[in-house]
C-alpha cells in the first residue's frame, strides 16, 4: 500500500489538491472529504484537521459530517473496500450465500477490515442494480449479475492484489436494458432542440421567459418522484422570489430499493436531462444548478462531466446560452455520499451546502430559501426529461397520453419473480396486471410500487392503475410470487428504515428500531397479538409525528402485509400472553458470575435463576 502513503505531507497534499479543485468554500465540504475517502478508502484524522483548517470550518463540524455519511470512514478500510448489496431483491437472487462465500474465500467478517489491511467486505442498503442482481461495488466501481464463478473470480483479483485497472472488463458491465420505450425512451434528442424551441416561445411571447412556465403548467407536469406536485407552480413560485440568484437542483439521488429507472437515463440520456435542466432555468431565469448524483452512482460521474463539457462547447451552457445575451446558466455535479434521507428534497439541499443531510422544517419552502437561502426549485431526472420533451414537442403531444389528471408517460423499474427486468415506459393509466404480463411474471401474490415507503398490492388489487389518482409511484415496481415469505419481505424493510434513519427525531429514531426488534422477536418465534397491536401503534405514531417522510413511511410496509397477508405472520406468534422483548434479569447474568451472586438481590424481583 506504498502508493497510499498516510504520511502527513501526502496527506496534507492530497486534502490541497482536492481544495484546489472544488474551491475553499465551506459548501464544498462532503465534496473535499468524499476526494480524500477515494484516495486512501478512508479520511484519516490528520485529513479532517487539515480539511478544517483549509475551509475554515470547525473541526466539529468536519468530524460530524465524516461520521454522518455511510460511504465515509475515519478508520482504515484496506485496499479493497467491497460493498455487497443487501437490497430484498438481491436476498431473493442469493446474495447471502454470495456474500458468505466472498467472506469465506477473504478470510473476513462482514464489516471488519482484514487483519493485514487488505479487504473490507459491508453490507450496503440498496446500490440500484436491482435489475441485474446481486450486485457489488469494489472501490465504487459495480459489478452485477454475481454468482459463484463472479465472486470467485473478485476474490482472487483481491487476493492478488491486482488493481481494478487490470480486472477483466467483463466485471465492470452494467446493462441498461429497456424492455419497452415510449416518447421519452424513444425520441432521439438533438442537443439545443428544446432549448431553441423555449426561446423561440419566449420571443413570441409578451411575457418573455414567463411563457416556459406557462407551457409546463398546461402540460400538467406532475413531479414524476412520486409526491407528484405540480412543476409548473413549484417553479412559478420559485420565479416569483425577489431574491437572486435563483437555483436549480436536479435530485439524482435514486436511492428507494427497487428504483433504477434514472440510472438508466443519466447513462443514456443525459443530454435530455441538462437540456431539461437549463430549460427550467430560463423559465424562472436561474444562474446556478447542480446535479445531486448518489454516491452509489459514482462510476458515472466522468461521463456525465464529459456531457457537460461537450454541452458548454457547444453553447448550450454558460455563458449566453444559444447565443442569448443574459441567458447564463451552468451545472455543477456533486456526489453523494451513502445517505437515503438526503433524497428528501430539503435534506439534498443540506448535503449540496456540505452539511450532514438533516431535512428542514418547514415553512419556509425551498422555492423561497433553499440553496444558501436562494430560491431553489428541486425536481427529479425524468421530471426534467419531461420538461425538455414538453418544450421541444408541445403541450398536446405530451397530454395526448396518460389519464385526465395524470399527463404523460411514466418508466418503470421491474424487479423481483419476473423472467424479463428492466425498464418499462408506459402512459398513466396502465394497470398493474399489464405490467405483470409484459415482465413475465407468474405466480405473482404481491407488488411493492414505489418501494418500501410506497403500496404493497395483493391479487385483488392487480387491476388498479398506476397513475396519481390511484397508484402513485416514484417507478420501483417489485414483483414477488407465491415461493416469497411477505412477512420476510416487512421484516427486511423495517431493518432499511432502521438503518437509514438519520438519527434526527425521536419518533423515528426510535420508533423504527422498536419497529424492527418486534418483526425479530416475531420472527424468532416469541411474538403475540400484544405485538402485532403494538406495531399498528408503532406505525401510525411515526406517521403523524416523524420529522420527515422516512419515518412517516417506516411502518407502511408492516401495515399493507399485516393488513393483506395476516396469516404470515399469524403462524408464527406462538406466545399467547405478552412476551417482553427484552430479558432483563438475563442481563444481569454476566454481572451475577462476575461477583459470584446468585442471592434473591441479585435477581429482578427476588427470583432466583
Amino acid at each position: 500500500m506504498s502508493e497510499l502513503s498516510l504520511e502527513p505531507s501526502g496527506v496534507a497534499d492530497c486534502v490541497d489538491a482536492a481544495v484546489a479543485y472544488w474551491g475553499s468554500d465551506s459548501t464544498r465540504l462532503l465534496q473535499v472529504l468524499r476526494e480524500v475517502q477515494e484516495r486512501y478508502n478512508h479520511v484519516p484524522p490528520a485529513a479532517l484537521e487539515h480539511v478544517a483548517r483549509r475551509l475554515c470550518v470547525p473541526i466539529s463540524r468536519v468530524r460530524g459530517v465524516a461520521a454522518f455519511y455511510d460511504f465515509l470512514a475515519t478508520e482504515p478500510l484496506g485496499l479493497y473496500h467491497v460493498l455487497f448489496s443487501d437490497d430484498v431483491v438481491d436476498r431473493m437472487h442469493g446474495s447471502a450465500a454470495l456474500l458468505d462465500r466472498m467472506c469465506h474465500r477473504l478470510w473476513v467478517e462482514p464489516g471488519k477490515p482484514s487483519e493485514d489491511g487488505l479487504v473490507c467486505v459491508e453490507r450496503a442498503s440498496f446500490l440500484g442494480f436491482c435489475d441485474q442482481a446481486p450486485s457489488l461495488l469494489v472501490n465504487q466501481r459495480p459489478i452485477t449479475r454475481l454468482d459463484e464463478a463472479r465472486v470467485d473470480l473478485v476474490c482472487e483479483c483481491i487476493l492478488a492484489r491486482r488493481p481494478l485497472a487490470e480486472w477483466p472488463a467483463e466485471l465492470f458491465v452494467v446493462e441498461e436494458t429497456v424492455r419497452r420505450a415510449g416518447p421519452l425512451l424513444g425520441d432521439t434528442l438533438v442537443p439545443g432542440a428544446a432549448l431553441r424551441a423555449a426561446l423561440e416561445r419566449c420571443v413570441a411571447s409578451p411575457t418573455g421567459t414567463q411563457a416556459v412556465l406557462e407551457e409546463i403548467k398546461r402540460a400538467n407536469l406532475l413531479g414524476r418522484g412520486g409526491a407528484g406536485y405540480t412543476t409548473g407552480l413549484k417553479w412559478e413560485s420559485c420565479r416569483r422570489q425577489s431574491t437572486t440568484p435563483r437555483v436549480v437542483v436536479c435530485n439524482a439521488d435514486e436511492g428507494e430499493p427497487g428504483t433504477f429507472k434514472d440510472r438508466l437515463l443519466l447513462t443514456r440520456y443525459a443530454d435530455l436531462v441538462f437540456e431539461g435542466m437549463t430549460v427550467a432555468a430560463l423559465g424562472i431565469e436561474a444562474k446556478l444548478g447542480f446535479l445531486y448524483l448518489r454516491g452509489e452512482y459514482r462510476y458515472l460521474l466522468d461521463g456525465l462531466r464529459e456531457t457537460l463539457d461537450c454541452r458548454r462547447r457547444a453553447g448550450l451552457l454558460g455563458p449566453s446560452i444559444c447565443g442569448r445575451d443574459g441567458f447564463d446558466f451552468d451545472i455543477e455535479i456533486h456526489v453523494g455520499a451513502g445517505s437515503y434521507v438526503c433524497g428528501e428534497a430539503s435534506a439534498l439541499v443540506e448535503s449540496l451546502e456540505g452539511n450532514r443531510g438533516i431535512p428542514r422544517n418547514r415553512p419556509p419552502r425551498l422555492a423561497e430559501k433553499g440553496y444558501l437561502g436562494l430560491p431553489t426549485i428541486v425536481n427529479n431526472v425524468e421530471t426534467y426529461c419531461a420538461a425538455a420533451q414538453i418544450l421541444e414537442h408541445g403541450v398536446e403531444r405530451f397530454r395526448a397520453l396518460g389519464t385526465a389528471k395524470s399527463s404523460g408517460t411514466k418508466l418503470l423499474s421491474v424487479s423481483g419473480d419476473c423472467a424479463r427486468p428492466g425498464i418499462y415506459e408506459y402512459p398513466f393509466g396502465v394497470t398493474v396486471r399489464e405490467v405483470l404480463a409484459d415482465c413475465g411474471a407468474g405466480r405473482t401474490i404481491a407488488v411493492q410500487c414505489g418501494g418500501p415507503s410506497g403500496r404493497c398490492l395483493d391479487q385483488d388489487e392487480f387491476d388498479r392503475r398506476i397513475a396519481f389518482e390511484d397508484i402513485e409511484t416514484g417507478g420501483a415496481l417489485i414483483v414477488f410470487d407465491d415461493g416469497r415469505d411477505m412477512f420476510e419481505v416487512a421484516r427486511h424493510f423495517s431493518h432499511f428504515f432502521a438503518d437509514e434513519s438519520c438519527g434526527f427525531c425521536t419518533p423515528c429514531r426510535v420508533g423504527t428500531s422498536l419497529l424492527a426488534r418486534l418483526m425479530d422477536k416475531i420472527s424468532d418465534g416469541r411474538g403475540s397479538e400484544h405485538d402485532l397491536q403494538t406495531i399498528e401503534q408503532l406505525a401510525r405514531l411515526l406517521h403523524g409525528a416523524s420529522h420527515c417522510g422516512l419515518g412517516e413511511s417506516a411502518g407502511k410496509p408492516l401495515l399493507d402485509t399485516l393488513q393483506r397477508f395476516r396469516p404470515t405472520y399469524a403462524r408464527r406468534l406462538v406466545a399467547h400472553g405478552v412476551e417482553p422483548a427484552f430479558d432483563l434479569d438475563g442481563a444481569l447474568a454476566r454481572a451475577r458470575r462476575v461477583t459470584g451472586r446468585d442471592d434473591p438481590g441479585a435477581h429482578l424481583l427476588g427470583e432466583t435463576a
